[in-house]
């Protein structure tokens, strides 16, 4: 089964950036498709970006045009890049994969293997 280790998180002032990465290790990673989630302090956990096999991507409304999530196949990692970040997204942020996926929106339930998550921590 695909092994999934996040690794990037860290404190930052709002307008800061930061770029988590995602490590996978499994022989057929490159089929699956790939996700960012997170949960912030009271909240539910709520779908950041997606990635298809075929490079297809989504966002939350909340996120777009501050975060992109990109793939390197070759190196089997999973990034998102975070630019102008608000208090507002502070959370654990989890890695997450899927044989298949529905997007717009992320299916949380379509994800059956997750990271053990990275924290980032956003001051005003």
């Amino acid at each position: 089964q695909v092994q999934l280790v996040e690794s990037g998180g860290g404190s930052v002032q709002a307008g800061g950036s930061l770029r988590l990465s995602c490590a996978a290790s499994d022989v057929m990673y490159s089929t699956y498709c790939m996700g960012w989630f997170r949960q912030g302090p009271g909240k539910e956990r709520e779908g950041v970006a997606v990635i298809d096999r075929d490079g297809t991507t989504s966002y939350a409304d909340s996120v777009k045009g501050r975060f992109t999530i990109s793939k390197d196949n070759a190196k089997s990692t999973l990034y998102l890049q975070m630019n102008s970040l608000e208090p507002e997204d502070t959370a654990m942020y989890y890695c997450a994969a899927a044989w298949f996926c529905r997007f717009p929106p992320v299916v949380e339930a379509d994800f059956g293997y997750w990271g053990q998550g990275t924290q980032v921590s956003v001051s005003s």
